[in-house]
């Protein structure tokens, strides 16, 4: 057994000798892997000074288990300001009146004031918006399919434009009219341009808001209308909807233009999603017209059809406008009735998509509200609902841009009656 004993002892000694060395070489690692190597601890006690990572804190000896001292607490609130950052822009959106009251030469009761924006929509304090938008509600000049959720509002007015109209505005409020004269289409009805401008006659004379009218699409046969229907309404202030491309191919532009201007009215200019094609535009415009006369119209795209590419074009105008460019400073419009056109917001579906008259107004009313976050000007939409919803959202919207600060701050002071 001593014989056992001597070689341990020996190994004990001589790993004792190398313990300096190599402690000296663990000074120089960051880690130690051991091999085939048992412990065998009793107890263990670990010491975490609080508030220290690696380092005791003062008076914290290892294996005392005096705890660090805690700070003082703070005796007060830390006071701070909020200084919101202050965009301002260098160009702001041209204003466009529509319809004139009898002191100004026309038989309206009221008009309205569209743009003048100073800043995007609704993003900061210090540039709430001007005015509220303005939401047209449509009329047509014969009887059109419609999908019957939109036509049981009006189905007993159908085949009156003016008691159609009287309709919208006494009983769903419209604070504008617009009235699509699509009967003069060559292609289908082909009405001339006096019984159209007759058709806007009886419109104004059974309700007094603004009016917007609204072509067939055909370049020549809208050139003839308009000023037709211009002429009538001398001093009006109507909103011609629409100027377009085709009809300075068609050289009938320059008709519209010079018509509008002598009779006092607006127009439209719409241009396909494009922006240098809108600039164009308003530039042949500009020949005849002050650009105070003109709201652009850079194209409505329906909720699922590509919706993404009209809110991105009607930002990316605004912005462009309030940098400075003035061929595009002007209050936008949406015919926002084309969203009815995508065929989930009519046909039947499945159950899983909703009944269909919940299915359309969301359409038309998600179609607006993403369009007035882009800062749309001017709506034209259809049904009753869809309308109110976004009426009700602008309002809204507008109130928070300009917020009554008193009655915000002044709640503190309100007592609770038990």
């Amino acid at each position: 057994m001593g014989a056992e004993r001597e070689p341990r002892k020996q190994g004990v000694e001589a790993l004792l000798e190398l313990l300096p060395q190599l402690r000296e070489m663990l000074t120089r690692v960051k880690q130690v892997e051991l091999e085939q190597v048992s412990l065998d601890i009793g107890d263990l006690e670990l010491f975490i000074p609080l508030g220290a990572t690696g380092v005791l804190a003062p008076g914290c000896g290892a294996g005392t288990g005096a705890a660090a001292p805690l700070p003082p607490g703070p005796r007060e609130l830390i006071r701070e300001t909020f200084t919101p950052v202050r965009t301002e822009y260098p160009a702001r959106i041209r204003e466009v009146v529509l319809g004139a009251t009898k002191a100004e030469g026309g038989t309206r009761g009221t008009t309205v004031t569209i743009g003048g924006a100073a800043g995007p929509a609704y993003t900061g304090l210090e540039t709430p918006p001007p005015h509220l938008p303005v939401i047209a509600m449509d009329v047509f000049d014969y009887r059109v399919p419609l999908p019957k959720v939109l036509k049981r509002h009006v189905e007993d007015v159908l085949d009156d434009p003016g008691e159609w109209a009287k309709r919208l505005v006494d009983r769903y409020g419209a604070e504008m009219v617009t009235v699509h004269l699509l009967s003069t289409d060559p292609l289908i009805r082909n009405t001339s341009p006096a019984a159209a401008a007759k058709t806007v006659e009886t419109v104004l004379q059974a309700v007094d808001v603004p009016l917007i009218i609204g072509g067939c699409g055909d370049p020549k046969k809208d050139a003839a209308v308009f000023s037709e229907v211009a002429a009538m309404a001398d001093g009006e202030r109507l909103l011609l909807n629409s100027v377009t491309h085709e009809m300075a191919e068609a050289r009938t532009l320059e008709v519209v233009a010079r018509a509008a201007k002598a009779h006092g009215h607006r127009v439209i200019a719409f241009s396909p999603l494009e922006l240098n094609s809108a600039r164009e535009l308003n530039r042949r415009l500009y020949d005849y017209l002050p650009p105070e006369s003109i709201v652009m119209d850079l194209t409505t795209v329906a909720l699922g059809y590509g919706l993404e590419y009209s809110f991105t074009i009607h930002e990316r105008a605004r912005h462009a406008a309030l940098m400075g460019d003035p061929e595009l400073a002007h209050p936008t419009a949406s015919g926002c009735t084309n969203a009815w056109a995508a065929r989930e917001a009519w046909m039947q579906l499945d159950p899983a998509y909703g009944p269909q008259e919940i299915r359309g107004p969301l359409w038309e009313t998600l179609n607006a509200l993403i369009l007035l976050s882009a800062g749309v000007d001017l709506f034209m939409m259809m049904h009753p609902a869809a309308i109110r919803t976004v009426r009700e959202m602008a309002g809204e919207l507008h109130r928070l841009a300009a917020p009554d600060t008193d009655r915000y701050c002044s709640w503190t002071t309100v007592q609770i009656q038990g």
